[in-house]
């Protein structure tokens, strides 16, 4: 299972809220949705991310057995 636990914690360490990724960046709303319920999501989505944290994947996603 892929554990989206680590976004949380970047975005809180980058200072960006879940409203600005809505308002600042256009992430729908639907996305960040799918990403608390740790269901599946797009590698863009995945991609639009790092560019926006400027981070590595691993800071937002790890996989879980």
């Amino acid at each position: 299972m892929i554990s989206y636990t680590p976004l949380w914690n970047t975005l809180k360490q980058k200072g960006i809220t879940q409203y600005q990724l809505i308002k600042n960046y256009h992430m729908s709303a639907g996305q960040l949705s799918r990403l608390r319920s740790n269901n599946n999501v797009s590698t863009h989505t995945i991609d639009v991310l790092c560019d926006i944290l400027d981070c590595k994947v691993e800071d937002i996603m790890i996989h879980v057995k």
